[in-house]
């Protein structure tokens, strides 16, 4: 099997409900979808949501990178020898993630396709379903009430509440909620809004209502507040933020900064590499989410074949598809009272753009 064509689109896809982190107020996407066709008829499909910030990337970078770099590259080459093309691939394109993550997706959704089955089957299909969180970015107390009120009348059972802005109203929130919906589980990012105190402080003021995860309190730029932060509190800390690469979940499973990890496909740069990580932080007995950004369905679909495929991946957060005004791929998964079910198609999911 060859490939021997390979286009791309680029969608920009504002969101329905614009919402607020503690840096920045998002309200819309660019997502781009790479498809790759080979000789045997068989396509492929991945995708790149880039960000500044997340992913160290504009779009016009991914752009660039996508005919300069990417499609050049992949002309010819054998997708089953995908470990190599990535390893290449990561030297040339640099730090950016979701570029290589949307060929490394690509890639899977191929092998998988050859072998007809599901991508998470292909990948060990650990389990069949995971159960997602969804998300509030800071809102005030009362609509904050009023997101959790729709989300649990849509069956999700897992709320996740940005915060890192005011600590005092984020304790408030998360007591409210909690009064109005005990049976609810509740995670909290912070979004490295926090300081140490400030940190502790939230541990205290929350500690009756059985919070879940306690995601990225503190700055990416000082570990060692982070690591301070896991030592002294009862709530299992998450990294986020200040984990990129297979090197920072060495280092700060090493240094003891953490409990757990999100791995985000387009922050680390796709599943392969995203297998390491997990693989490191198994070894280190530190279990694992599987995090998204605003990515379109099918970065939703390969997060969750991901997710499905790995007995330490406990955790799902796979909402940023569902705030997206016309996702153009949908119906590559189902959700149903906030499970994620894959679909039985062969790689990512009946995709045909």
């Amino acid at each position: 099997m060859k490939i021997n064509k390979i286009s791309y689109q680029r969608f920009d896809i504002k969101l329905s409900e614009p919402y607020t982190i503690a840096y920045e107020t998002i309200s819309k996407s660019v997502n781009f979808i790479l498809k790759i066709e080979t000789d045997s008829l068989l396509v492929g499909y991945g995708c790149a949501a880039p960000d500044p910030v997340v992913t160290n990337e504009t779009p016009e970078a991914v752009e660039t990178a996508l005919n300069d770099i990417i499609i050049p590259f992949l002309k010819g080459k054998n997708p089953f020898h995908y470990a190599k093309i990535l390893a290449d691939l990561k030297v040339l394109l640099k730090e950016k993630s979701s570029s290589l993550a949307m060929v490394d997706l690509a890639l899977h959704d191929l092998i998988a396709k050859k072998a007809d089955v599901p991508l998470y089957e292909y990948l060990g299909g650990y389990r069949n379903s995971i159960a997602t969180s969804i998300t509030i970015g800071i809102l005030p107390i009362q609509e904050t009430l009023k997101q959790a009120k729709e989300f649990v009348k849509q069956g999700f059972g897992i709320i996740k509440v940005k915060g890192g802005l005011n600590v005092s109203e984020d304790i408030e929130k998360m007591m409210q909620i909690h009064e109005a919906y005990p049976n609810i589980k509740l995670r909290f990012d912070g979004n490295q809004g926090y300081s140490f105190f400030e940190s502790i402080e939230f541990v205290e003021g929350t500690k009756k209502i059985g919070i879940e995860v306690f995601e990225q309190p503190t700055l990416v730029e000082n570990e060692e507040k982070l690591g301070k932060v896991t030592q002294n509190v009862h709530l299992p800390v998450m990294a986020d933020e200040s984990l990129k690469t297979l090197k920072d979940v060495f280092r700060l499973a090493q240094n003891e900064h953490i409990d757990m990890v999100n791995i985000k496909l387009q922050k680390v740069g796709g599943i392969l590499e995203g297998l390491h990580i997990n693989s490191v932080a198994k070894s280190a007995k530190l279990e694992a989410m599987v995090g998204c950004i605003d990515e379109c369905g099918l970065g939703i679909s390969a997060g969750l074949h991901f997710a499905l495929s790995r007995p330490n991946i406990h955790y799902a957060d796979l909402d940023g598809h569902l705030d997206m005004i016309n996702d153009p791929c949908k119906g590559l998964f189902n959700l149903k009272d906030g499970v994620l079910y894959p679909s039985s198609y062969p790689g990512l999911g009946n995709l045909n753009l």
